[in-house]
């Protein structure tokens, strides 16, 4: 009798699964730190070209002690999370007017689209003659960094509702109200999240952009200090920190992805 191999896919198979899974971003870092420390060795870089690994943890933990790193960084996060607020709301409720007037879509995509070509960081130097303050400034080019996406996620979305489905809610006699509560929204939903984790990288991008421009504080900040100042260790904080706030926005959107469209995976 023959006996064979539990496939990938058996139950004996699942934890070991989760295991690597679990195991392979920890590893990839250690071997990222390791090959780093390798080639600082092997070419004997200086430190204001290429630090070694523990000159940035040392860097990290000044910062944290003196309460800088939470300083700068609460200023940007503040910046992302108001741009994301900003942004989305004026996409989202353009985006849907857009995707249900295609008057509207005729008469004002082409501006739209005109607007988009021009470069952000051309329109920030203009940003910082016009608007004073620093973070309604940066803000702003938050909002216009990640509008267009948005505004696009959000036409496709509401476009995606299949004409079969509109037809038989207006058959039962449902409200407009209800038609964009139980069929619109549920249906561009997959869409709308997946631009929003677009969305939510590039509003780290437009705060960095902002801060580069006009600022006093911020990681943006600390960017361009650190070049002046030849300390790269600074300029790798500041890039960890921008790297771990766009993963941990990434991160809480995939988690509501997970929880909004359970009904789909139930399906």
């Amino acid at each position: 009798m023959q006996t064979s191999l539990p496939s990938a896919s058996s139950p004996q198979s699942l934890p070991r699964l989760r295991l690597i899974r679990f195991l392979l971003a920890p590893l990839t870092v250690l071997v990222f730190l390791a090959l780093w420390e390798a080639l600082v060795q092997w070419q004997n870089y200086p430190a204001f070209i290429l630090p070694r690994p523990t000159d940035v943890w040392q860097k990290l933990l000044i910062m944290v002690g003196d309460g800088s790193l939470l300083k700068h960084t609460t200023a940007t996060l503040t910046e992302i999370l108001g741009g994301l607020a900003l942004g989305l709301t004026v996409a989202t409720v353009l985006g849907y007017m857009l995707a249900k007037s295609p008057l509207l879509n005729q008469i004002l995509s082409p501006y739209i689209v005109g607007l988009q070509s021009f470069p952000i960081i051309a329109v920030a130097p203009l940003l910082v003659i016009w608007i004073k303050a620093s973070i309604l400034r940066t803000v702003l080019i938050c909002a216009l960094t990640l509008f267009f996406p948005a505004l696009v996620n959000t036409i496709v979305g509401i476009r995606s509702v299949e004409p079969e489905l509109m037809a038989l809610m207006r058959s039962l006699r449902a409200s407009r109200w209800q038609i964009f509560t139980r069929l619109e929204i549920p249906a561009a939903l997959p869409v709308l999240l997946g631009g929003l984790k677009v969305s939510a990288t590039l509003s780290v991008i437009g705060a960095v952009i902002g801060e580069f421009v006009g600022a006093n504080e911020g990681l943006g900040f600390l960017i361009n200090l650190s070049r002046g100042l030849l300390d790269t260790s600074l300029l790798f904080v500041a890039l960890f920190t921008l790297v771990t706030i766009s993963l941990g926005l990434y991160g809480v959107v995939s988690l509501l992805e997970y929880h909004l469209l359970a009904w789909k995976r139930a399906a």
